[in-house]
């Protein structure tokens, strides 16, 4: 097999297992992934180890673009305040969209249960840096407790972000509201 042969294969499989993880959850088999990838089993033990490593690597792939889209780009001059609710503004655009089914990264702490599954690491070092940079927007916005309010966004995020993925509720009436109480309360610019 030619090498550029093998890179289209492993990225059909970064990509078919980002997708259909995506719709279907961490438990979607081997052979669905190699069916959608367009590729046998044996190729997907020549680029992984197992399933798990898949999955780890089709989420870290991701990454890069999940937060170029959650955050805004970092030319953007923005004031704290802005910075803070640009990934909800995103979210309840997002949340609008029929297809959509929540975050990814979520979704993989939520149905793994293993903390120390290679996708699992992926997804908590992910969310780690979200809510580093809302941290880092909170303090540069004078909150009293940036720490607390990073979290405080980051719960407010995820919870909204899973409400709106299994269709239990509709975001544009809510998110920014709750977030401009939270982000009021802490004193921010």
């Amino acid at each position: 097999m030619r090498k550029d042969a093998k890179a289209s294969s492993r990225e059909r499989l970064l990509e078919a297992t980002a997708e259909l993880t995506y719709r279907e959850g961490v438990n979607v088999g081997v052979e669905a992934l190699c069916q959608a990838a367009g590729v046998s089993k044996r190729s997907l033990y020549q680029f992984f180890d197992t399933k798990d490593e898949l999955l780890a690597a089709s989420l870290e792939r991701r990454a890069s673009a999940y937060a170029a889209r959650l955050l805004p780009p970092p030319e953007a001059e923005l004031s704290p305040r802005e910075r803070l609710f640009y990934p909800f503004t995103w979210l309840e655009s997002a949340a609008a969209d029929p297809e959509y089914r929540g975050c990814p990264y979520l979704s993989v702490q939520v149905e793994l249960k293993n903390t120390d599954h290679p996708a699992r690491r992926v997804a908590h070092q992910v969310k780690g840096e979200l809510t580093e940079y809302l941290r880092a927007a909170a303090e540069d916005g004078g909150a009293v407790e940036p720490d607390l309010l990073a979290r405080q966004l980051m719960i407010i995020l995820d919870g909204a972000s899973a409400r709106a993925g299994v269709q239990a509720d509709d975001l544009s009436s809510v998110l920014l509201t709750a977030v401009v109480a939270v982000v009021d309360a802490a004193g921010v610019r």
